[in-house]
């Protein structure tokens, strides 16, 4: 089941590339955006993926952080990382621990074969490390520009 908006985000426990442990409380006071995505390389996640390094600058400008996550391992990240010039990290959760703490590893279909993988979902953390927005019908072509409109919006209730 997805988090909720208003609930305490899930802990994160989750090494990057170069090793690093990556914890959700290491971004306290800063706004997180925590995309899960099913697969590096592919072409929706890739969309996605440049989607957040195109609107970078801006989405650190408004005191954010950028993480995905994904099933795959660390050498996978790198290479994709590399290969698209990502400035964020990319988190392997490779035992799944994170993915199914967030609700996101669930049943899929393709060409009617059932397999078990990551939905596409994005969670919006506010600094206090409560889920803000949940965005589960993700358009990966348009999906950062719309996370820099919530964050503007949210910043301009305070």
């Amino acid at each position: 089941m997805l988090p909720e908006v208003g609930q305490m985000a899930p802990t994160i426990n989750l090494s990057t590339v170069g090793g690093q442990e990556v914890n959700l409380a290491d971004f306290n006071g800063r706004y997180v955006i925590l995309y899960f995505y099913p697969k590096d390389n592919t072409p929706g996640c890739t969309t996605e993926a440049i989607g957040f390094r195109d609107f970078y600058n801006e989405l650190t400008s408004l005191n954010a952080v950028v993480l995905g996550v994904s099933t795959d391992n660390l050498i996978s990240h790198e290479k994709f990382a590399l290969k698209q010039n990502l400035p964020y990290m990319l988190l392997a959760d490779t035992d799944k621990t994170v993915s199914l703490a967030y609700g996101v590893y669930q049943e899929k279909s393709m060409y009617g074969k059932k397999y078990l993988g990551i939905v596409r979902t994005t969670f919006l953390i506010d600094p206090q490390g409560r889920i803000a927005k949940v965005y589960t019908k993700v358009k990966v072509a348009t999906h950062a520009k719309e996370i820099v409109h919530d964050l503007r919006s949210l910043q301009d209730m305070k």
